[in-house]
């Protein structure tokens, strides 16, 4: 039976009205006029008012005593996240030189302050991405006539005609939610990235191409990567190991230049690049070093039939872009690392959503024990505060400690309860404070563990505050900066991301029962799964926690001892909205939020499920006098939700006459096979079918019909098409599915395309 909370008193204003009145004859029965206009009976009401609120409030003890336990539990809200992303300056049509900026450079977006926090050089240039892009099913024709063309470069006439592959310049495609950017890996992708610096299109100049060169030779080029990863994973060993090299780091080269050796092939020069995070994995910037300006020139003996031929950069069909081009940026790849980039742009950083608070003053010191201030700019974001005291001992630095229980005492002393002998006691900073980031709540120690502010001394602040969600901006809206030199413009080229607002406080006494349990620590399998849940910035649809059990190695639950596999679907996917899958950004926020929680033994592993593309031809027959139409789509609505892997959202109905899975607390079990007869018996519930005729599975593009649809380790299903057909179902060559194995042959030799057309 629950636990039911007392309610102290349950009469309200009318019920007190009344029962004052039939007091009345008992206690006065010479009062005999009971009207509203008599000044007795406003009295009544008057009371009878008061006494109902006052009976309100000691009805909310329970409440209050609720938060107060919330209160000594130490569980303080969590705090607002701040959102985050890359930006990029551009200097069109300014002054022909490279203008440095430092970081810490506030943009704006409204009324939504950023801070920037690389510095970088501003180089006077622009930059196109390009590849080359392999064209498959070329004619017997085709290959002949270019085999003569570049017959030059066949050391015989016997070469074969599979030794050719011809390609396209095509260019780097904008950011979309269709776009899944440039996979360096991929077989359609000759000889990885190639990006075209040129010199400004505003430039009339005729000496403006050595002028750019110039101003850009020996400098920095900040270059800013996102990835696309379509199999997201992260993996976080246990505290003390170093995480296995991958080898990931992109390989950036520019064209030697000068007079090509006489064997034509062209020499590149590798060039050193410093990357603030592991842009194959998450977005950041890589700082490249240009060559001084004489080094910043491409090959001076070239023939033009050379152009874009083997190892040469990829020709520009635009002769207007030719003529601009200052020299070409090879990135390449590690072979068999994934390497595919959604995003590239130059002259880019990162930025930080976040106001900042200079010298606050805060109320004098008190010289009494556990002292607080609060910070008048709310959320604060964590590790941003600096404190100063003053006193007439002069100015300390105060920093920020995660328990003031840790801290030293402020008049070192020896420890009594120590033989003689034992040396001195290790040291802890005394001159620390705790904070409450949500409430902007600063808290100073007692004396014996961490210092007590002086009396009357002085105490300021400089902090940074978070607007939260409202940070989480659209490509385009970062705009204006005050700070940036004339011709200098900044916008963000992709969404930021990763800003949340601070966690109400029903939302946190609703964690109270969770936080008994697990004390914020992830032990069992119920811990995983509740704080994971809990994860601020990640709105978490379901969470499977496989203990002792790698996806990628394991063969069975049980042989991974020490590892603990967490599978996590966000709730949202552009994308993929029935079948979601988390990206980079999801799990780094998981991963930052479980790190400090997890025993030290712990190797976490996140991904997300590895979905199996599943065709579902189902034939049926309706009841007669019904929509053929709405039949059609209850059927296939039906089917959606019972292959479902999400939960259903809270305060949606579910369809009761499914017996399926997502009525349940999780969605599809992970490694439950898909099962035709399974199927069928869901059709057949609908209302307004009469039968099921026949279902058929397909698994993939595959044309074989499978009675079941095998499914191991973290897979689930993923419905890449449905036929619901009146009669018999539709067959694999019907819907279109065949097999397809991918071309075999030589290593080609990159031909560029002659265009039909110059531009």
């Amino acid at each position: 039976m629950p636990i039911k909370i007392p309610t102290l008193d349950d009469r309200r204003y009318q019920d007190l009205l009344d029962e004052g009145l039939a007091r009345i004859p008992v206690h006065n029965p010479e009062w005999t006029n009971f009207n509203k206009s008599d000044p007795g009976v406003t009295l009544v009401e008057v009371f009878s008012f008061l006494t109902e609120n006052l009976l309100y409030r000691a009805n909310q003890v329970p409440e209050h005593n609720r938060r107060k336990f919330l209160s000594l539990l130490g569980m303080p809200l969590q705090s607002a996240a701040p959102a985050k992303g890359l930006v990029t300056f551009s200097n069109e049509r300014g002054p022909l030189v490279t203008f440095t900026l430092n970081s810490g450079i506030e943009a704006r977006a409204g009324q939504v302050p950023f801070r920037t926090g690389i510095g970088l050089d501003v180089l006077p240039i622009e930059a196109r991405a390009y590849y080359k892009r392999r064209l498959p099913n070329l004619t017997s024709s085709q290959k002949e006539y270019y085999r003569q063309l570049y017959a030059s470069f066949f050391p015989d006439d016997t070469t074969s005609l599979d030794a050719l592959q011809l390609y396209e310049t095509a260019a780097m495609p904008e950011p979309s939610p269709a776009s899944t950017g440039i996979d360096l890996g991929s077989a359609d992708v000759v000889d990885g990235l190639w990006v075209a610096l040129l010199v400004r299109a505003s430039e009339k100049d005729p000496d403006a191409l050595q002028k750019t060169r110039d101003a850009i030779g020996g400098k920095t080029l900040s270059l800013g990567i996102a990835p696309y990863l379509s199999d997201a994973e992260r993996l976080l060993n246990p505290v003390g190991q170093t995480a296995p090299d991958q080898a990931s780091r992109l390989v950036f080269e520019v064209p030697s230049g000068g007079l090509l050796p006489a064997d034509r092939q062209p020499t590149y020069r590798a060039i050193p690049a410093e990357a603030s995070s592991d842009v194959l994995t998450t977005p950041g910037i890589i700082q490249v070093m240009l060559p001084e300006s004489a080094s910043l020139k491409m090959w001076e003996n070239l023939d033009p039939l050379e152009l874009g031929v083997g190892d040469f950069p990829p020709a520009l069909d635009d002769t207007n872009l030719d003529s601009r081009l200052i020299t070409w940026l090879h990135i390449t790849a590690p072979a068999g690392s994934q390497a595919a980039i959604y995003w590239l742009g130059i002259n880019a950083t990162t930025v930080s959503q976040g106001a900042t608070v200079i010298n606050e003053r805060l109320p004098l010191g008190s010289g009494e024990p556990d002292q607080t201030a609060t910070l008048s700019r709310t959320p604060v974001i964590p590790g941003s505060v600096k404190l100063r005291v003053s006193d007439a001992n002069g100015t300390a630095v105060w920093w920020e400690i995660d328990d003031l229980i840790s801290a030293g005492p402020e008049v070192p002393s020896s420890d009594a309860s120590l033989p003689p002998g034992s040396g001195k006691p290790p040291f802890a900073p005394a001159d620390v404070f705790s904070l409450d980031a949500e409430a902007g709540l600063l808290r100073f120690g007692d004396g014996n563990h961490g210092r007590r502010p002086p009396a009357g001394a002085a105490i300021s602040a400089d902090y940074t505050y978070s607007v939260g969600a409202a940070g989480n901006l659209g490509a385009g809206s970062l705009n204006n900066s005050p700070a940036l030199p004339a011709g200098i413009k900044i916008t963000n080229p992709l969404a930021t991301w990763g800003g949340v607002d601070s966690e109400t406080q029903a939302e946190a006494e609703k964690q109270i029962t969770r936080y008994l349990q697990h004390r914020d620590r992830l032990v069992t399998v119920n811990d995983f799964e509740t704080i994971t849940f809990r994860t601020p910035g990640a709105d978490v649809a379901r969470v499977e926690v496989l203990p002792a059990y790698h996806p990628r190695h394991s063969t069975q639950s049980g042989d991974a001892p020490g590892m603990v596999s967490l599978v996590v679907i966000p709730r949202y996917d552009q994308q993929h909205p029935d079948t979601p899958e988390p990206d980079k950004n999801f799990l780094d926020a998981i991963c930052l939020y479980l790190n400090p929680r997890r025993l030290v033994t712990t190797e976490l592993y996140l991904s997300g499920p590895e979905y199996v593309p599943v065709w579902v031809s189902v034939g049926i027959q309706t009841m007669p006098g019904l929509s053929i139409a709405e039949v059609r789509e209850q059927v296939k609505s039906s089917l959606y939700q019972f292959l479902s892997p999400l939960p259903p959202f809270p305060g949606l109905p579910v369809d009761e006459t499914i017996t399926n899975y997502a009525s349940g607390a999780k969605g599809w079990p992970l490694g439950k096979p898909v099962v035709a007869l399974e199927l069928a018996a869901v059709a057949s519930r609908v209302p307004g079918v009469m039968s099921v005729k026949n279902v058929l599975l397909f698994k993939g593009s595959g044309p074989t019909s499978l009675s079941s649809v095998p499914m191991t380790g973290i897979q689930l299903p993923r419905i890449a098409g449905m036929s619901i057909s009146l009669g018999d179902p539709l067959s694999a060559a019907q819907l279109g599915l065949s097999e397809s194995t991918p071309p075999v042959g030589p290593k080609p030799l990159p031909i560029p395309i002659i265009p039909e057309e110059c531009k």
